[in-house]
């Protein structure tokens, strides 16, 4: 994540975020929005747990592109941390890759789309999969515990997926470089609101990689993350021990660790200017480019309490422009959403990442009904609350 960190949380990796980060045409393969009872304003909030359309087929592989279809080695019974409803769980994979390769495409295939919340592919190189490998091994079961990123150093980026996102492939000649012998962590982060305390089940999800020779003529992609704070406070008629913000961080540290419990206050430094954290609704933060390059899709993740995001090219200076604008925003509907025409950026331009949160919701959605009040600050469970843009780029051209 090294060359993304210009634009995330120091080393949150997106720990909730996602979509799958992809390459290849046109357009993505969409789920309607679905209406939840209750308020009108619940409407785009069906909220986790429902049940997902079944993957549509994958588009047809075009010249050069093969298929890799992989999925985690055994079933995997996710279970929270004490005081927790979210694990985030790392499966190390083997893509077969003998020769360098571009990833063109992916899809997520979510066997329990009951648990899974969100999942981000990384490419790892040799001596760092070896590095997983030894993990895997001393922890039980499939897998480790990975909580904001995929548990060890240099694991790039290349591919993630929530609810509503399908195989967007982008009609440039672009993919992700991936390395001869490179080995990918699936990071899945499972969320147990849903079960309400039954037994959650297991998953045994899967994947489709959609690779391209290496030594095709593609630019490489990358896939980078602009994030804002969170500090949304509790509704009006709402009342409790969490209310208070101290205590919901310090909550919060208690269900993932001391690094959860600090990025509130890193965000809000590198986003405000490192003034007090002001409770608001709607928070935004700017953050200036290190390098030119060209953008050419973007997607916006928030969780059960988010009702719009806006992604923005230099607000309020010369060329402004909007490049990703959700205003009814639906958890069940995360697609990428490729630009109509690539944009070239350069370097010291700004992207401004924008949303606005509903703590209204709460009570209106039954994964949070029966969830306690809270002051609600930038956390990975499905609880706490994101605010992120995703930037599928090429940086430097």
């Amino acid at each position: 994540m090294k060359t993304t960190r210009w634009l995330s949380v120091a080393s949150l990796a997106v720990a909730g975020a996602l979509v799958v980060g992809a390459c290849g045409p046109g357009a993505s393969t969409a789920r309607q929005p679905v209406a939840s009872s209750g308020s009108p304003g619940a409407a785009t909030h069906s909220g986790h747990g429902m049940e997902a359309a079944p993957p549509p087929p994958a588009a047809p592989l075009r010249s050069g592109e093969r298929f890799v279809n992989l999925k985690l080695p055994k079933p995997y019974t996710p279970a929270a941390p004490p005081k927790a409803s979210d694990e985030y769980r790392c499966f190390l994979l083997d893509p077969g890759l003998t020769a360098p390769a571009f990833l063109t495409g992916n899809q997520f295939l979510a066997q329990n789309t009951s648990l899974v919340h969100h999942a981000i592919v990384y490419a790892v190189d040799q001596g760092a999969a070896e590095k997983a490998r030894t993990l895997d091994a001393s922890t039980p079961g499939e897998g480790w515990t990975c909580f904001g990123d995929a548990g060890i150093e240099k694991g790039k980026w290349i591919g993630h997926w929530a609810p509503g996102a399908d195989e967007t492939l982008l009609t440039q000649k672009v993919g992700h470089p991936v390395a001869a012998g490179s080995r990918l962590v699936l990071q899945i982060h499972y969320n147990l609101l849903a079960s309400e305390g039954k037994p959650a089940g297991s998953d045994q999800s899967g994947i489709r990689l959609r690779f391209a020779d290496g030594a095709a003529e593609l630019t490489p992609l990358e896939t980078s993350q602009v994030a804002a704070p969170i500090e949304l406070p509790c509704a009006k008629e709402e009342s409790g021990p969490l209310c208070d913000r101290d205590a919901a961080v310090k909550d919060l540290a208690g269900r993932f660790g001391a690094q959860a419990g600090e990025t509130p206050g890193w965000l809000g430094q590198a986003c405000n200017d490192g003034k007090p954290p002001a409770a608001g609704s709607t928070q935004r933060c700017d953050r200036p480019l290190p390098t030119g390059g060209t953008i050419y899709a973007l997607a916006g993740h928030m969780h059960l309490l988010g009702r719009s995001i806006k992604v923005e090219l230099n607000p309020g200076r010369p060329g402004e422009r909007t490049l990703l604008d959700i205003p009814r925003y639906n958890f069940d509907e995360q697609a990428i959403r490729p630009l109509a025409k690539p944009v070239a950026v350069k370097k010291g331009d700004h992207l401004r990442v924008t949303c606005t949160h509903d703590a209204g919701l709460r009570k209106m959605l039954p994964a949070l009904k029966t969830q306690p009040p809270r002051y609600v600050v930038w956390g990975e469970g499905t609880s706490d609350e994101m605010c992120l843009g995703l930037v599928v780029w090429t940086p430097g051209v």
